[in-house]
């Protein structure tokens, strides 16, 4: 077997490691030019183009995309009881967490006469993409359909490519049925988020679309946002930073950066601490623990884009923050120092009984995070995701007659006369 081991590097400045904290690259060129194709064929073709894209890609025949009512009831009883108990304590988390986050408008008279106020409402329409692939992941169901249910979104679809049977995992559709989702498609890649952003004959558009996705749901959601459909957050592989010290336990801390890397070839883990044997022991409970691990060819891979650095605390952070990790584990007797000083990153893990994997499943925070450098300006998914905000504007004529001045003299001063004229011949009428 292919050794697995970490690369181990040594810092002293920012700029002498920069070129190591580069993420997973790769030619988007051809992704561009599929996807491009894929939305011009739903646009055009509608249901027809998604048939023969899912049949090309899937290898399956589908007919009827949506799932039926009976195949969601049926779901129920194909699952284990621990599991079920599992993804409603899972559900109930997320819930709690979501919901405490509801937002209250504000309503202010900023001036005698003056009163604004704000009002959050739902997106209407919310389509939820679900990969399929290697994995269920019906724990991204509870992270996407749960927020939208608290949010009271009009309508929720979800879309996740079909199994080779032509089926959709029983899991996944147990977290959408117990979400309030019924509107489920056997659609997957690029063709369903066109689906989503065109609408078909059968698939109505949506508003805004959610999810992960390999390389061509991601280029597909950006060109989304070229239709005027709105996405949840910018990704890219998936990726973990690890501060630690030697008073962090090895073994934990190999487990946290192996989680993390079965996720896909092209995820990137990275452990920052200040002590090099520390680094050292990680490497060899790293290497211990993969050869238990079933997914251990693709960590195999993903290893070759990930790496340890040893340096003092204040550049540790230094590192951090450049980075701006997706997720961000911190094991060291200086935890507060840490997270007073770190600004950039999606969810942050704290102390020795605090696995990243409590986050991408049952904690109750959201694991759909903005990665490849993106949590420096972007939040993860939340409640704020799933709804917009209007503001209003009441005046009085006593506050119009306070205000109107100072609205003609500004509309005046940019040569914007008519905007300055509808001020002025109101207060003109109150003459």
């Amino acid at each position: 077997m292919k050794a697995v081991k970490m690369k181990i590097h040594q810092a002293d400045s920012l700029l002498r490691i920069t070129e190591y904290l580069s993420r997973p690259s790769f030619d988007k060129s051809d992704v561009t030019g599929i996807v491009k194709k894929i939305f011009d064929q739903v646009k055009s073709r509608g249901d027809i183009a998604v048939r023969e894209l899912t049949l090309q890609f899937d290898k399956v025949e589908i007919n009827d995309f949506q799932v039926s009512p009976q195949e969601i009831a049926e779901a129920e009883k194909l699952l284990d009881s621990s599991l079920k108990t599992a993804i409603l304590q899972a559900k109930e988390n997320i819930y709690t967490f979501h919901k405490a986050q509801m937002p209250n408008g504000i309503s202010i008279e900023t001036m005698p006469g003056v009163n604004c106020w704000t009002k959050w409402v739902a997106i209407d329409e919310i389509g939820i993409y679900i990969p399929g692939g290697t994995a269920p992941l019906f724990s991204t169901v509870l992270m996407l359909a749960v927020p939208a249910m608290i949010g009271a979104c009009n309508r929720v679809a979800l879309f996740t490519p079909p199994g080779q049977d032509g089926s959709v995992h029983p899991a996944i559709l147990y977290a959408a049925d117990i979400c309030g989702v019924q509107e489920v498609y056997k659609i997957g890649g690029a063709q369903a988020i066109a689906a989503m952003t065109f609408g078909t004959e059968k698939v109505r558009r949506v508003n805004k679309i959610f999810g992960p996705g390999n390389s061509f749901v991601t280029e597909a959601k950006m060109q989304a946002i070229q239709q005027g459909v709105a996405i949840d957050l910018p990704a890219g592989p998936s990726e973990v930073m690890i501060i630690a010290d030697n008073t962090a336990d090895p073994v934990a801390v190999a487990a946290d950066l192996l989680a993390q890397l079965e996720h896909g070839a092209d995820s990137q883990a990275i452990l920052l601490t200040n002590d090099s044997k520390f680094a050292s022991a990680v490497n060899e409970e790293f290497q211990h623990l993969s050869l238990l691990l079933s997914r251990r060819n693709i960590i195999e891979k993903s290893i070759e884009n990930s790496f340890s650095i040893v340096a003092k605390n204040d550049l540790i952070i230094e590192i951090a923050n450049e980075y701006a990790p997706e997720h961000l584990i911190i094991q060291t007797n200086q935890n507060d120092y840490f997270m007073e000083h770190i600004r950039h990153a999606g969810s942050v893990f704290i102390g020795p009984w605090t696995p990243e994997s409590a986050g991408d499943y049952a904690s109750g925070t959201n694991h759909t995070l903005p990665t490849y450098g993106f949590a420096r300006a972007w939040s993860g998914v939340n409640i704020f995701s799933y709804l917009k905000q209007i503001t209003y504007q009441e005046i009085s004529r006593a506050g119009l007659e306070a205000l109107g001045p100072v609205i003609e003299t500004m509309a005046k001063a940019e040569m914007l006369d008519a905007h300055a004229m509808s001020v002025s011949v109101r207060l003109n009428s109150m003459k």
